[in-house]
């Protein structure tokens, strides 16, 4: 069902866009800092995989689980709330913590990046379906797989500059100095966010107050039964699911075919960074197909086919090459599909949607590395980048071909 416009009547939507935008990409790129230092400090202390793991989990568990919560809330209240709680919550978590550490009562520091870690796992699970739910309120709807592509560009130059800052700021100053930048960071997120005009969604048809839980349910329930927010979660998932070996045990290619180089890391690194800066402002640019699902099956069939190609590669510039054509069609894909979403799912249930489209990423992302990073122990790791390469082609080409016979939006 084709949902109805709602976006910002106002021309000055484009700064608004601007000022959303920018506060979110400040307040992202103050926690990813924040991130990086965590697993740095972990990694120096302990040299432990099995801390790293406990850390990973407490970064990714509590934001899977409250996902649920954070989608009802971003559909039940205006959603400008749940983004600034969020923030605010994990600003002060990361406050105590700096100060926790300034006066020294950190015997053992471990397990209090673990607890800190969780907290602020929670707070971005509130924040983030709300934050997709709210970019077709202020976009207009023709613009929406723009903006989509723009800010994944937006969000690859963080990450990547992320560790570069968070290095430098470790190797001059305190552990403490860069959860201090992240509260500042957050501050001038909220501050510009306060700018932000975002219209109040409109309330679910409801003949009788109903409880949370039934909120989340109807949501999740929506979800099953919409054949096409069915569909493209599901193919979303599949995707994340698949290009685990090709995206991120590529470290473990790099090392068995050509040598435990740190240049050579660092080289395919700086490729899949560009390679998403460049995928999203040419989608941003471009604006795709005028249909979503026609972009989505490009981005699918391209990603597998150089997918493929990598598997068979023993040149290193050859690899390099490929792994920024890969990352490239990355944003194509997620782009896509939240535009998809964001089209086509009606606004009052936009929040529990966007959370498990979240769901979907940060749920199917780790299941991949539980079972293609043993698998990789047993086999050349260039058999499952081949096999899932593959398999990613058949999805692009099944939702292809679905589309040419139906004439019409579906997919596989």
């Amino acid at each position: 069902m084709k949902k109805q416009a709602s976006t910002l009547t106002n021309p000055a939507w484009q700064k608004n866009t601007v000022l959303f935008i920018s506060s979110q990409a400040i307040t992202l790129f103050g926690s990813s800092i924040v991130q990086m230092a965590i697993i740095w400090q972990v990694a120096l202390e302990t040299s432990s995989g099995l801390w790293i793991t406990l850390l990973s989990l407490s970064g990714t568990l509590p934001q899977l689980i409250v996902s649920f919560f954070g989608g009802v809330l971003a559909d039940r209240y205006a959603r400008k709330k749940p983004i600034i709680l969020a923030d605010s919550f994990i600003a002060v978590v990361t406050f105590m913590l700096a100060m926790v550490i300034l006066i020294g009562r950190t015997a053992d520091l471990l397990p209090w990046l673990l607890v800190v870690s969780m907290l602020r796992s929670l707070g971005s699970g509130i924040q983030t379906p709300a934050v997709s739910a709210v970019i077709p309120q202020i976009v207009p709807e023709e613009h929406l797989i723009r903006y989509n592509g723009i800010n994944s560009s937006m969000l690859a130059i963080v990450q990547f500059a992320a560790p570069a800052v968070a290095g430098a700021i470790l190797s001059l100053a305190p552990f403490y100095v860069i959860l201090l930048l992240d509260v500042l960071t957050a501050i001038i997120g909220l501050l510009i966010l306060l700018f932000v005009v975002i219209p109040y969604q409109k309330p679910e048809p409801s003949k009788e107050k109903v409880s949370f839980f039934s909120d989340m349910k109807s949501g999740v329930s929506y979800a099953a039964k919409n054949s096409l927010v069915r569909k493209t979660l599901l193919a979303f998932g599949t995707f994340i699911f698949l290009c685990t070996p090709s995206g991120f045990l590529s470290v473990l290619m790099i090392e068995r075919i050509f040598g435990d180089s740190y240049m050579y890391l660092s080289v395919n690194e700086m490729a899949g960074f560009a390679g998403m800066v460049v995928g999203g402002l040419i989608l941003g640019m471009w604006g795709g197909f005028k249909t979503r699902q026609k972009t989505m099956a490009l981005g699918l069939i391209c990603y597998g086919l150089f997918s493929v190609l990598l598997g068979f590669v023993d040149k290193f510039w050859l690899f390099v090459a490929l792994m920024f054509m890969i990352s490239f069609f990355i944003p194509v894909v997620q782009s896509s599909a939240t535009t998809l979403l964001q089209e086509n799912v009606p606004e009052e249930k936009l929040g529990r949607v966007f959370s498990l489209f979240g769901i979907m990423y940060n749920g199917f992302m780790p299941l991949g590395m539980a079972f293609f990073g043993p698998l990789a122990d047993k086999v050349e790791i260039q058999f499952p980048v081949i096999f899932c390469g593959i398999a990613i082609l058949v999805l692009g080409f099944k939702l292809l071909f679905d589309l040419n016979v139906s004439g019409k939006a579906t997919l596989p």
